[in-house]
């Protein structure tokens, strides 16, 4: 499906045909959807549609062992960030291939149309110093891999800095040097746009330590912006945070892009500002190899186009672990793609927690050797 999708040509089998045969792999290997599976009285081998089979929590990959595969096998293993209560959720890969095609080519789509000949720099960790982190991961990705070598002589030299997150610090000189750098070596600004990744947090003390300042950014660049909007000292909206990053770099609001991820899955999705001029901000556009479907809270059941519900994701991706997952977002399915209405109250995810306890129950003899 990804190799279809770069090529323009029609997708090779139908999304629920992949997803059918997903769920049934899922519930013989991974014993938790075996349990999820029966105690919904679902039998994997007489689903048709990936709506039929049952959606695992994110909460479960805290818990229990969400993958179809012995723990040696893992090439990367992705964790959810680090909090002060509680258990850290694990995402093992038994490669990272399918996660790295889909990746890249679905942003370069929606972010790096346009700008081929940029370079990727990152207001972040690189997957050295972050190696458990799925966004790390991703960022470096696209560092070495989402755009083709600036053909701009002289070529930048092999050691120019990339990342500019270090031990947990924001290299504010460090990143001004190189965009400098950038201009003078690409021989004319206007050639050698940027493509600059960034969490929000990291944005936000961008914009505290600069204050006024402007780095002005080649014409022609974009910024992606991922993440919670939370600051230490003060919590910044999405639109707020949009016009002070597009005023500090001078880059045009619409080149301001947000994406949306999580370590529970191999995808991502995108708003699609850059590349299609009728879509607002805060509208996200699914790859064809993923959906994302507002269900209720309590029944799990989608809700009318045009409602809030809580996200049940579905990732083909996801081909050795869950791939429907229960996000506890609220979505709503609008012209183009999804709102994203921030965190569900804890009351509204009650059916993520029976969904979660049913994985966990030992009442089902397990199946598989997940």
């Amino acid at each position: 499906m990804i190799r279809a999708f770069e090529r323009g040509a029609p997708m090779p089998e139908p999304f629920d045909s992949l997803a059918v045969n997903l769920a049934r792999f899922q519930a013989a290997h991974v014993a938790g959807y075996a349990r999820l599976c029966a105690s919904r009285g679902v039998d994997p081998q007489a689903i048709t549609r990936a709506g039929q089979a049952p959606a695992v929590p994110t909460d479960a990959f805290r818990f229990a062992r969400v993958f179809a595969f012995d723990d040696a096998v893992a090439t990367a293993t992705f964790r959810t960030s680090g909090t002060t209560v509680g258990a850290r959720g694990a995402h093992p890969l038994r490669d990272v291939a399918t996660y790295d095609a889909g990746a890249l080519a679905f942003a370069r789509t929606v972010l790096s149309r346009g700008a081929e000949s940029a370079t990727v720099l990152v207001l972040g960790p690189s997957a050295t110093e972050a190696p458990d982190s799925s966004l790390a991961h991703m960022c470096t990705l696209f560092a070495e891999s989402l755009v083709a070598a600036p053909p701009f002589p002289p070529p930048f030299p092999s050691d120019a800095p990339s990342f500019f997150v270090e031990d947990g610090r924001l290299r504010v000189a460090a990143f001004e040097q190189r965009v400098a750098s950038h201009a003078r070596r690409s021989g004319s600004a206007r050639d050698a746009p940027i493509i600059l990744l960034a969490t929000s947090f990291a944005l936000v003390h961008w914009l505290d330590a600069v204050g006024d300042a402007v780095v002005a950014l080649p014409p022609g660049s974009r910024i992606m912006q991922t993440g919670g909007f939370k600051g230490r000292s003060r919590e910044v909206s999405a639109p707020e945070l949009r016009r002070a990053v597009a005023r500090a770099f001078a880059v045009d609001e619409r080149a301001v892009i947000a994406e949306y991820g999580m370590t529970e899955l191999s995808s991502q999705f995108w708003e699609a500002t850059l590349v299609d001029e009728s879509m607002p901000h805060g509208v996200f556009v699914e790859p064809p190899w993923a959906r994302v479907i507002p269900v209720d809270g309590e029944t799990l059941a989608p809700v009318p186009y045009g409602e809030v519900g809580i996200a049940r994701i579905e990732d083909l991706a996801n081909v050795d672990s869950a791939f429907a997952i229960l996000a506890q977002d609220r979505v709503r399915r609008v012209p183009g793609g999804f709102e994203l209405l921030g965190r569900a109250p804890l009351a509204a995810a009650r059916g993520c927690s029976i969904a979660l306890d049913e994985i966990l129950s030992a009442s089902v003899p397990d199946r598989g050797a997940g």
